[in-house]
């Protein structure tokens, strides 16, 4: 079918012996040297919660107890696990040199991803409209900048997500696709994690 590698065509991509694994290795590599630098971005921003989600530093306005809602969060953490899972399916079908198969599983991941931005976005509005912005408070700020830092992140993932799409029928399952595919499954996987820190520090102990 059209929509089918060749066989051996996908599955050497992947064999050590390959003379392109060592390019893919080397992008993958510096990947991670960027998600290093994301990681300790993450980090201060916990930090800078941390000291922040005090009743001094709430200026008369509420706390994390008063604003997060522990089910809302339990939902979004099903859903970006889901978008993880939906992805990580999409590799698997991409080993097998299948195209469709990886282009509906990152369709799916983009679906869900979008919904949990959704839920993000609808909540901090919803504060916003109550007159509990970012700029109320010292924990507001910190609260909103944590969120919004990590929507932001899943919003280049999902057009990140987008522009594979538009590669896979074009180029195929060659090194350059491959490798992309494999950091955004990284990328990916790492904000789903991020995010699993999110809802157990700020909705679970928070509330």
């Amino acid at each position: 079918m059209a929509h089918q590698a060749a066989p051996g065509a996908n599955t050497r991509l992947f064999h050590p012996g390959y003379e392109g694994h060592s390019q893919i290795s080397a992008r993958t590599l510096g990947f991670w040297l960027y998600m290093l630098s994301d990681a300790l971005l993450f980090t201060a921003l916990f930090a800078a919660y941390a000291v922040l989600d005090t009743p001094m530093n709430a200026a008369g306005g509420p706390i994390a107890s008063q604003i997060v809602n522990p089910v809302e969060g339990f939902w979004q953490t099903i859903i970006i696990l889901a978008s993880v899972t939906s992805y990580s399916l999409a590799t698997v079908a991409m080993k097998n040199g299948n195209r469709s198969g990886t282009m509906l599983g990152i369709v799916v991941a983009l679906v869900l991803g979008a919904a949990f931005v959704a839920f993000g976005f609808n909540d901090l509005a919803s504060l916003a409209a109550q007159g509990n912005g970012m700029d109320r408070s010292g924990y507001l700020s910190a609260y909103f900048v944590l969120i919004l830092t990590h929507a932001l992140h899943m919003i280049f993932g999902a057009l990140w997500m987008l522009v594979m799409l538009v590669q896979i029928p074009r180029y195929g399952f060659n090194e350059m696709v491959v490798a992309r595919l494999l950091n955004l499954r990284m990328f990916w996987q790492f904000q789903a994690t991020v995010w699993v820190c999110v809802y157990i520090y700020v909705y679970m102990i928070g509330a």
